[in-house]
């Protein structure tokens, strides 16, 4: 059997978390083929400290996606998320990011520095940065306002109108198009959508490259508002704006979840005012979603995607894509 081809596209933890699942069904005997295409916006922390210093792309999204699709999960893993606690320069960088960081100066190029510390990591999967431009993040806000920098962008109370990329063309790697091209299922999300989701659609030909891919595609709807991106907004609002940054329609698939939020999880987030995103399965289908309902709330006091969960059904999906792009070539035989 072919192995079903999953290009997974987002950033920070939501992303990490569906590799993280997906990761035992790319062990051998390999059902899957995971690419991960992350964004490269992040200015905070340590990323954004190595950012300034080094002129290099973030690290610490791709770290993450390093990690979880990491074959070893013990001291090496822990080491590349090892965090300095104290030390003059060194206070609040991560070990994988400052590898990260020599091996870019080493070799010259970033795509090439995440490669080898994939290889270091025994990574079950290809990650690539959705551009290897070094872009900044600029919202224009409902007020008028334009804020700079994913950081301030996050900490914004007036809502987000729109999103850009500075520079504004910017360009993919050709394997970014070539996976999607291949690929049997795209998936969007979990994670922030403006910071996190959207970034990756502006960078110039990913958007068109996966409207004409034959992949199936997916939107993991978030569990909760975010606050400074998506408080109010229901699971289609979150299509809309993807759509909107995309200018296209894009998905075909939004996947909520049904598993009801506990009251001490509600009371965790009350402070924020954050609840849970309501599924609008009505609007939805008004929009020509299909809706793909299923228990995916992890244990815990956070509400977060579970990792296995999500994966179960991302493989679900792939597998239908994979079906459906078969019987598109054989009639294309034909």
């Amino acid at each position: 059997m072919t192995p079903l081809r999953i290009v997974a596209i987002g950033g920070g933890t939501g992303l990490s978390t569906l590799l993280q699942g997906l990761k035992r069904y790319a062990q051998e005997p390999r059902e899957v083929e995971i690419t991960a295409i992350v964004t490269v916006t992040d200015d905070g922390g340590s990323s954004g400290r190595l950012r300034r210093e080094f002129d290099v792309l973030p690290p610490g999204d791709i770290r993450n996606c390093m990690v979880a699709l990491s074959e070893d999960e013990a001291l090496l893993s822990k080491l590349f998320q090892y965090r300095f606690l104290e030390g003059r320069g060194l206070k609040g960088h991560s070990f994988g990011n400052l590898f990260l960081t020599a091996l870019t100066n080493l070799t010259g190029d970033f795509v090439q520095a995440v490669k080898v510390s994939s290889e270091v990591l025994a990574s079950l999967g290809r990650i690539y940065p959705a551009t290897n431009t070094n872009v900044v993040l600029e919202a224009e806000l409902e007020n008028g306002s334009i804020v700079k920098g994913e950081t301030k962008i996050g900490k914004s109370r007036s809502r987000i109108r729109r999103i850009h990329l500075q520079p504004r063309r910017c360009q993919p790697l050709p394997e970014t198009l070539a996976a999607i091209e291949d690929a049997d299922l795209i998936t969007f999300g979990p994670g922030s959508l403006f910071t996190s989701i959207i970034p990756n659609l502006l960078v110039e030909g990913i958007a068109p490259a996966i409207q004409r891919s034959r992949a199936l595609k997916a939107y993991f709807v978030n569990l909760m508002w975010q606050p400074g991106e998506t408080i109010g907004f229901r699971a289609s609002d979150h299509l809309e704006a993807l759509h909107l940054h995309a200018g296209m329609p894009l998905i075909d698939v939004a996947v909520v979840n049904t598993r009801a939020i506990t009251a001490r999880q509600r009371r965790r987030y009350a402070a924020q005012k954050v609840r849970s995103v309501l599924n609008d399965v009505d609007r939805l289908a008004e929009m020509g979603l299909r809706v793909m309902a299923a228990d995916l709330l992890a244990s815990g006091d956070s509400v977060r995607h579970d990792p296995r969960a999500s994966a179960e059904v991302a493989l679900q999906l792939a597998k239908h894509g994979q079906m459906a792009r078969r019987r598109v070539r054989v009639l294309g035989e034909r």
